[in-house]
């Protein structure tokens, strides 16, 4: 058998497991579950599997991303059983969208390039001339930024290089100070905004995923204060009764530790 078979048979077996966990007479806990439940665990899951991508772990990566297919099934199963659509109805629509966004592969002309066909198919499926649709409320907004600026580079609507761009960070920064300053708080909200999509713009021109760098920071800013915290509690101090000027050496001391190590 094939691998593409092989795995078919798999996935085969993953929608009957499914079928039985919310069957009469399966799993009381997976049958409670409404889609809305599932959306929580659903992100859990491609949350993990990102963070085992970065990690470079393969096994770790394989089984996170059994888990994913995993909610994707289950989804799929809560809404076949409401008259909705099935796993295979949605199988259907990713394979005819891929085709029909590959036509450089798959059909004429083939002399279209990989980003003219992948734009005129979205452009197609979307019934529209554009090549921006609406944000999607569930998508991150810096994430959605990104997506934004990336779309819009296919047509050469973009900073040149990344100097370029940091010049318009720049920018944006002195715009939102003079905000701040003149006590605009509308403006300052909007001048954010502006900063904030100009940065995830910064992002893509250095190659960076910023929502990915945004959760490294995130991270690394978690375990500094952790370490802040129990630098103290070893102290016998209560970090609440610390100045800010002891907080910060103590940071200062952990930022010195993260650059040796």
């Amino acid at each position: 058998m094939t691998e593409a078979g092989n795995a078919g048979k798999k996935f085969d077996e993953l929608v009957g497991i499914l079928a039985a966990l919310r069957g009469p007479r399966g799993c009381p806990w997976d049958r409670a579950r409404t889609a809305l439940d599932i959306r929580d665990y659903f992100l859990e899951e491609v949350y993990e599997a990102v963070e085992a991508l970065e990690a470079g772990n393969a096994s770790n990566l394989a089984e996170e991303l059994g888990d994913v297919l995993m909610e994707v099934v289950f989804l799929s199963r809560i809404f076949e059983e409401q008259g909705g659509f099935t796993v295979a109805d949605a199988l259907d629509r990713v394979n005819a969208k891929m085709i029909a966004r590959h036509p450089h592969v798959f059909a004429s002309p083939r002399d279209m390039t990989v980003a003219d066909s992948w734009n005129e198919g979205k452009k197609a499926e979307r019934g529209t001339s554009s090549v921006l649709e609406d944000p999607r409320p569930a998508t991150p907004a810096l994430l959605s930024a990104f997506q934004i600026g990336r779309r819009v580079s296919a047509c050469g609507f973009d900073w040149p290089d990344a100097v370029g761009v940091l010049a318009k960070v720049r920018e944006e920064t002195a715009e939102l100070e003079a905000a701040v300053s003149g006590a605009d708080a509308a403006g300052a909200e909007e001048e954010l905004g502006d900063l904030m999509f100009t940065l995830a713009n910064a992002a893509r021109k250095l190659g960076l995923n910023p929502e990915l760098a945004l959760r490294k920071a995130n991270a690394k800013f978690v375990r500094r204060f952790r370490a802040l915290e129990d630098e103290a509690r070893s102290s016998g101090k209560d970090l609440g009764k610390l100045s800010l000027e002891e907080m910060d050496s103590i940071w200062d001391r952990q930022k010195a530790r993260d650059r040796d190590t």
